[in-house]
């Protein structure tokens, strides 16, 4: 099923993310984590997608057809085109196809100096161009509350976003952030803008500091003071810190679900403990 219809139907999801094991030989170690968070009721699940090498051989749609089959929730499988060239898509695609995977997170991917780009899509909008010619997906695209590090301005972030939605995205999954009034301030410039689509935001709950401080240099995203706060108050008690970094977490999520959000996109980083506890504290919350 095409998780644009489910949210049609639905009005607001909840979704994870995933990412594959690298090796084929922990395939099965992911079973442990997607039954855990199946049986906490997703609407989806998204499974990341590793850039390089045969892209057939990525473990991405081995644990998405264990989702959708095994565990009868629908996958949203990740694809990545700065290093595949037309054939390679096409490949990817017929094989989503025959095993009735319906829907994918068209992305660019991040680039990387040991893997050659192929300079046929250069960005996601190509991609998404490309597969809404050719095949009948539901695609989904990114987005970046605070914007893409490459786009140079929020302006100029938006009108490529609203670029990729007329290429054919139905749905938009945010970026993780940790201040909701830039993801408001951001919804509300995609809707002057005329993007009309979902847009889901992004959390993740952030437990460790080592974590915090990745997270915010890879993605930009602001690190408000009273979030610092606590980061530099129970950095040295890990304990601690889970307890109240998964209570951020909550309370960002509540903030968003009471401001009539289309749903919750929860990257898990594989940590089925703090999925359960995240809609552990949301069930009564309509």
């Amino acid at each position: 099923m095409k998780v644009s219809e489910i949210q049609k139907a639905k009005k607001r999801t909840l979704s994870f993310e995933i990412f594959p094991p690298k090796k084929d030989s922990e395939l099965k170690n992911i079973d442990e984590t997607l039954s855990i968070l199946c049986d906490l009721n997703p609407d989806f699940i998204s499974v990341t997608f590793g850039a390089g090498g045969s892209i057939n051989s990525n473990n991405t749609i081995e644990v998405a057809k264990k989702i959708k089959y095994k565990y009868n929730v629908e996958p949203v499988v990740h694809l990545t085109c700065l290093h595949y060239d037309k054939d390679e898509i096409d490949s990817f695609a017929k094989v989503l196809r025959e095993e009735g995977i319906e829907n994918i997170l068209a992305l660019r991917g991040d680039r990387n100096n040991n893997i050659a780009e192929k300079n046929v899509f250069k960005y996601s909008t190509d991609l998404v161009n490309y597969l809404e010619n050719k095949y009948d997906f539901c695609v989904l695209g990114a987005c970046y509350p605070e914007v893409h590090p490459e786009s140079g301005s929020k302006v100029n972030d938006v009108i490529h976003l609203k670029e990729k939605v007329d290429a054919g995205v139905e749905m938009l999954l945010s970026q993780l952030f940790f201040d909701n009034e830039i993801f408001y301030r951001f919804r509300d410039n995609c809707r002057i803008a005329g993007i009309n689509v979902p847009v889901i935001p992004g959390i993740m709950p952030v437990i460790n500091a080592s974590q915090i401080k990745r997270m915010v240099s890879l993605c930009h995203a602001s690190f408000p003071e009273k979030f610092k706060k606590i980061v530099e108050r129970y950095e040295s008690n890990k304990r601690a810190l889970f307890d109240a970094g998964m209570s951020y977490a909550l309370s960002q999520i509540i903030d968003l679900l009471v401001s009539d959000t289309s749903g919750i996109h929860l990257y898990t980083m594989n940590n089925p403990v703090v999925a359960r506890r995240i809609c552990d504290g949301i069930k009564n919350i309509v």
